[in-house]
Formats: C-alpha cells, structure tokens, sequence
C-alpha cells in the first residue's frame, strides 16, 4: 500500500512539473520563488498543510531540528522514501521551501 501511495504521489509530482515546463513567466511573475505555494504544490501530500501529517514515513516538520541547509539537502537529494527535487525544482525554489518549512516549525 505504501509503495502504491508513493508512486502515486511521484506521478504526480512527473506530471505536474512536465506540463509546466513549456510556460514563459509573465512579466508581472515576481522572480523570487514563493515557498508556500511550492510547498503547497510538492510537500502537502506527505508532510501535510501545517508540517505535522506524515504519511508515508515523512518527517514532523513542526519538530525537526535541521538547519536551513541541512533542509535544503534534504529537499535536494530525497532522505529514505522521499524523492529528490533537484531535477524538479531549481535552486531558488528549493530555498523558498526551505525557508518556509523554519516556519512551520513549533517553538
């Protein structure tokens, strides 16, 4: 059940990201990337709206204690069931989410 649910969400991921690709940005896109909707479009399914869901194994993001760089590898290269976004994502956008993630960690 759990591999089924991850290949879902990796289809899914292949084919949202392969129908935006053709897309120019408009001139009134800001170009610094916005970490609540990537994170809303590619970590809501495993990690959950406020971090703390955790399907499939994911991570308590409102409990993690990784830096901003250390999450940024992590988002890059995958941890364990969780896929690698640097042939998804470019530089810029993984920071985005990056950094959002920090906020929805729990103080």
């Amino acid at each position: 059940m759990k591999k089924t649910l991850v290949f879902i969400c990796l289809a899914a991921f292949a084919i949202a990201c392969g129908s935006a690709e053709g897309k120019k940005q408009t001139a009134k896109a800001s170009s610094t990337a916005d970490g609540t909707k990537i994170y809303k479009t590619y970590c809501v399914a495993c990690h959950g709206l406020y971090g703390d869901m955790g399907v499939n194994g994911a991570l308590d993001l409102t409990k993690s204690i990784l830096t901003l760089e250390e999450r940024i590898t992590v988002i890059a290269d995958g941890r364990n069931a969780m896929t690698p976004f640097k042939n998804l994502l470019n530089e810029e956008k993984i920071k985005a989410v990056a950094a959002y993630t920090l906020k929805l960690k729990k103080k």
